[in-house]
Parts: structure tokens; sequence; C-alpha cells
């Protein structure tokens, strides 16, 4: 009876753990995620008819901190306004999906002669913006976006109140970012 009961408990680890085996380790509780991450996105035309393939940058970094990037942002400044790099932190949930939160500035264009101080065309700030990003980690390389939502503060509002600012709508549309990998392939080319 003691070896039947073994046997079974046995039989039962086996069948428990193999499984385990073949499956590929998924989640940023199981791989190796930090580093680099862009994405390409097309502008909308601009003034003169053309548009810009434009980037994503997304580090994170092995101390939780985080930073985003779009180099659009500067694209015609002086006449449209710009916004700042993204700051803020990463978390690994339980489930092994990945949030950011990260928080921006935007400024708009102040028209010279708008004020007394303004005797140039300039941009001031307009408003901050906090986002929160669900990502899946796919794989080594990949990350799936799969969720975000912002909360913006008006520039007189203070943007460190969790709760304050105005909430937008949940996002649940998919973006991938792949990671920029090191490679001395380029170097080698005759």
């Amino acid at each position: 009876m003691l070896n039947k009961t073994l046997l079974s408990i046995a039989a039962l680890a086996i069948f428990t753990v193999i499984p385990t085996f073949g499956a590929p380790a998924t989640g940023c509780n199981k791989i190796k995620f930090t580093g680099s991450y862009i994405r390409t996105v097309q502008t909308l035309p601009l003034p003169d008819g053309s548009s810009h393939s434009t980037l994503f940058q997304l580090n994170l970094n092995a101390d939780g901190t985080a930073v985003q990037n779009w180099t659009g942002f500067l694209d015609f400044a002086i006449n449209s306004g710009a916004g700042s790099p993204y700051i803020g932190s990463w978390t690994c949930r339980a489930d092994g999906k990945l949030i950011v939160t990260l928080i921006s500035a935007s400024y708009g264009v102040v028209p010279a002669g708008s004020s007394p101080d303004v005797t140039a065309q300039d941009i001031s700030l307009v408003f901050h913006t906090k986002t929160t990003y669900l990502y899946s980690v796919d794989d080594a390389n990949t990350l799936t976006r799969v969720a975000a939502r912002s909360r913006s503060y008006q520039n007189n509002e203070d943007a460190t109140d969790p709760n304050g600012g105005h909430l937008g709508t949940l996002s649940t549309a998919s973006v991938v970012f792949t990671r920029l990998v090191a490679t001395d392939d380029d170097l080698l080319v005759p």
C-alpha cells in the first residue's frame, strides 16, 4: 500500500511539472525585459503636405525608472507647440503584466505681442499628462501595450495629485514595441 501511495505521489508530481518544461517563460516576472524599445508612428500630414516617420523610444531601466520620448515633438514647435519627454517608473504585476506610469508636459504657442513680455512668438506650458500603460511582456524583445489611460492637469493644477485633473477614457488598442538590440552588423559591412 505504501508503494502504491508513493508511486501515485511521484506520478502526480511528474505530470504537474512536465507542462512547465515545454511552456515558454512569459511576463515581466520571468523574462529580462529592461532595455530600450521603439515603435514607428507616421505623423499627420504637415503644412507642406509631407509626413514624417517618427519613433516612440521607451527606456525601461533596471532601477524601476522609465523614460519615453517621441521624436515628433519638436516638429514645428514654434508654430504648433511641443512636449517634454515622458518620465516615470514601472512595476511588474503578479500576473506578469508590466505597468508603466509616465508624466509629460505639453506646450502651446504664445503669439508675439499677446502680452507685454512676449515680443516674439514662443511656447508656454499648457498642461501635464500622467499616463498609465499596461504591457504584456511577450518575449525578450517584444512588449505589447494592451491598455492605457491618461489623467490631464491644466497648468494651474497640481500634477502630483493622484485624483486631480481630468481622467480620460480607457484605450485598449494594441501597440507593439520592439527592443532596440545592440549589434555590430553595420560595422562589419565592407
